[in-house]
């Protein structure tokens, strides 16, 4: 009961909202109107205009607005990217995002008295019943293309098993965390309004790379029509259309569209978070408190200033700086057959994101030696006039055995060679990289030099008729200066 009652109090407060944003994100002035309003977010700063060397970007309504390459995270428009704003429905993106995540699209889903009607009048909906049931993957699609609230309350109950919004809220917002969001903060599944429920434009956006990265949400996302058929659950079919005018179909179609989620309130006004792809260059753009229809408008701006001046370099194809003078160093010497393999490699895969007309000696790089994975030895990390444009990997060989092992010579009198152990690279040395590759080289050198020395000694072995009791002496003395040589080495912080 005592949870019920602070729900209905939670709903009631949250209508009695009125147009407001943070104080934190307050407007230079009051504005008596929409008009007023949306020009003075016209004439509010674009910060990345004042980057040096940086194309500049559209002039857009909304309050808050960002644009970033979705796989480097490279941010290419930022206006007021870290004001907290009210969300509305692009809440969803993140309750849909743990459905795919926690569960399986065949489980029932079942809607309870307070998913039903734990909804203000006339808020979005399908007009689901107590008792009625849908497949997890009909709840998304009544989420992303009816953005229905009492179906994202019914996932929220389904997951976390109880009807207290805060238990999944907790989990969305460390979900949300672990994606990037700095500064969120989520009270609820479906973004219904609430003083404690809120986001920005770059967490939004970053949330976004994971929403987006998902096939099937993105296709659903931009299904213009929804019908999910009568069942045992379900005794009537749910037949609805999607009010989103930017998807295929709608008055402000984009044909490079990936998916989108856009979001309204009367505290929150229009949102839209989206993705879109085009010439291999993949945009999330996030725009919030704007007007409709004004936030397709701005989201296409933006999306036509960004594929317009950005390009994508593949590091491992361009850089030059690290592939060129330090080439020897990425490479092992020539074995004893002639042969060498790389021990190190730019990832392939990785790219930074430049204005066009700028190269990647443009650019500063720095190497870092915090890495997340075993594979990787270090990460060179770009920028550009301070923007941080990308970043490479450089990883080990596929392989690369970090210890070295020589197989014995098949004489019983033979000496057994003693692996030469190498160590790797120490997240926090401060040693630069062409150190540690020379230290890596070095014991490649040891290594060969081992081998060949086994090889002379037992031919030696063979043809020697000195007293076993000198060869002895001798053998200790090779041994000792064999090890002496080797121990100058473990100065180097592998």
């Amino acid at each position: 009961m005592s949870i019920r009652f602070h729900k209905v109090s939670a709903l009631l407060a949250a209508a009695a909202l009125s147009v407001t944003v943070f104080a934190s994100s307050a407007l230079p002035a009051r504005a008596d109107s929409i008009e007023e309003r949306l020009a003075l977010q016209r004439e509010m700063e674009i910060q990345s205009n004042l980057i040096d060397g940086w194309p500049e970007g559209p002039v857009v309504s909304a309050e808050s607005a960002i644009l970033i390459e979705a796989n480097s995270g490279t941010i290419l428009y930022a206006k007021n990217i870290h004001k907290q704003e009210y969300p509305a429905s692009t809440t969803k993106i993140m309750t849909t995002l743990l459905a795919t995540e926690l569960c399986q699209m065949d489980e029932i889903v079942t809607f309870s008295h307070d998913a039903v009607f734990d909804n203000p009048p006339g808020s979005s909906g399908i007009a689901m019943d107590v008792g009625q049931a849908l497949t997890m993957e009909q709840c998304l699609q009544a989420i992303l293309i009816r953005s229905a609230n009492e179906v994202a309350f019914a996932v929220a109950e389904h997951i976390s098993g109880t009807t207290d919004w805060s238990v999944f809220a907790q989990t969305m917002n460390d979900r949300a965390k672990e994606l990037g969001a700095l500064d969120t903060h989520f009270a609820n599944p479906n973004g219904l309004p609430d003083e404690n429920h809120y986001t920005t434009a770059y967490d939004l956006a970053m949330i976004g790379r994971g929403f987006f990265a998902n096939q099937m949400l993105c296709d659903i996302s931009l299904t213009r029509k929804m019908d999910i058929p009568a069942s045992d659950t379900l005794p009537q079919a749910k037949v609805e259309i999607s009010s989103m005018q930017i998807i295929p179909g709608g008055k402000y179609a984009y044909e490079y569209l990936v998916g989108c989620k856009t979001g309204y309130t009367v505290a929150a006004r229009s949102s839209l978070v989206s993705c879109a792809e085009k010439d291999g260059l993949r945009l999330i753009c996030v725009v919030m408190r704007d007007e409709s229809p004004l936030q397709y408008e701005d989201t296409i701006a933006l999306y036509n200033y960004g594929f317009s001046n950005f390009q994508k370099y593949n590091v491992a194809q361009t850089e030059k700086k690290y592939n060129v003078d330090f080439s020897d160093s990425f490479a092992s010497i020539p074995d004893i057959f002639g042969d060498s393999k790389p021990l190190l490699s730019l990832n392939k895969e990785d790219v930074i994101i430049l204005p066009k007309g700028v190269g990647i000696e443009d650019t500063v790089s720095s190497v870092s030696y915090q890495t997340d994975s075993s594979d990787e030895a270090a990460v060179i990390n770009y920028s550009y006039h301070g923007v941080d444009v990308g970043k490479v990997r450089l990883n080990f060989a596929a392989d690369y055995d970090s210890s070295y092992e020589f197989e014995t010579i098949a004489d019983p009198n033979a000496p057994v060679a003693t692996p030469v152990p190498t160590e790797k690279p120490k997240k926090e040395s401060p040693i630069s990289l062409h150190h540690v590759l020379i230290g890596v080289g070095a014991l490649a050198v040891i290594g060969i030099l081992a081998v060949i020395i086994l090889i002379i000694r037992s031919h030696h072995d063979h043809h020697d008729f000195t007293p076993k009791s000198n060869r002895r002496a001798w053998k200790r003395s090779r041994r000792n200066g064999f090890f002496k040589r080797r121990n100058r080495f473990r100065d180097y912080d592998f």
